[in-house]
């Protein structure tokens, strides 16, 4: 089956990350999924919440919007509703777990980094391009944080990407465009990190129910996909990505350390 855009069914789209796309942010990355197109930025407030305060641990979190011209016909901006929707509040709230399940809280202290995505045209997928930038804008404001006074421990231990599959016309798709996700029969948005760990799978039969056979092909489509993502973020970052994960291995020697020296 030819898709609308000429793709496989197993190949994403063109995925392009810009970073440093604007100028006062810590942390700011155009990522376009195709013709979604999403900025996203990280900012750091040397304070925490107060559920938070005396702990020595910092936290991250999202906010995400569709701006009114992102879609053919205008949407209004949450605050001339008086209300965040439903649907903003999922996706802002999954931002934000994708992107703390990677860090490590503690090394970064009594601070939030704020990430916020804001979508500027929509295509299908605002979600997974979300995640995936947002962590490229996170790399980008934690360094400036380590170069300025560097961490006893870099806090960011992998990469963290994401994509959608869907069955569509009875066939299996990743990464699906709009046209493909208004008819899709079952949708999915897998979040997975580098070394194959998964952060969350949203699974839905929005037409009729799934197998777990479908299921199981759904999922491992997805890695598939973000295994490319991830190189395309490792790409993105070059050197500036070399100290994801170094933080766990000075974590260990400190403990073998502490371990000799109790020994002792």
């Amino acid at each position: 089956m030819v898709r609308i855009d000429g793709r496989r069914r197993d190949e994403i789209r063109k995925v392009k990350i810009t970073r440093n796309f604007i100028k006062h942010p810590q942390g700011s990355v155009l990522v376009e999924f195709g013709d979604t197109k999403v900025i996203c930025t990280a900012m750091i407030d040397d304070k925490v919440p107060p559920f938070l305060k005396g702990t020595g641990e910092g936290w991250i979190t999202s906010e995400y919007g569709m701006l009114p011209g992102s879609t053919q016909t205008r949407k209004a901006r949450d605050a001339s509703k008086g209300k965040v929707d439903g649907r903003t509040m999922e996706i802002q709230r999954l931002v934000g777990r994708a992107l703390r399940s990677v860090v490590d809280l503690r090394a970064i202290g009594e601070r939030t980094i704020w990430v916020d995505c804001d979508v500027i045209q929509a295509d299908g997928g605002t979600r997974t391009a979300s995640i995936t930038g947002a962590f490229v804008a996170l790399v980008d404001a934690v360094n400036k944080m380590d170069n300025a006074q560097p961490f006893s421990i870099y806090p960011i231990r992998n990469y963290v990407a994401a994509i959608s599959a869907g069955i569509v016309d009875d066939e299996i798709m990743l990464d699906l465009c709009y046209d493909e996700d208004s008819r899709a029969r079952v949708d999915m948005n897998i979040v997975m990190t580098d070394n194959g760990q998964f952060v969350e799978v949203q699974g839905t039969g929005e037409k009729s129910p799934f197998t777990r056979d479908e299921m199981m092909e759904l999922i491992a489509l997805g890695e598939k996909g973000i295994r490319e993502i991830i190189d395309i973020q490792k790409k993105s970052l070059g050197e500036d990505g070399n100290k994801i994960g170094t933080g766990e291995e000075v974590k260990i020697e400190e403990e073998q350390q502490d371990n000799n020296s109790q020994q002792q």
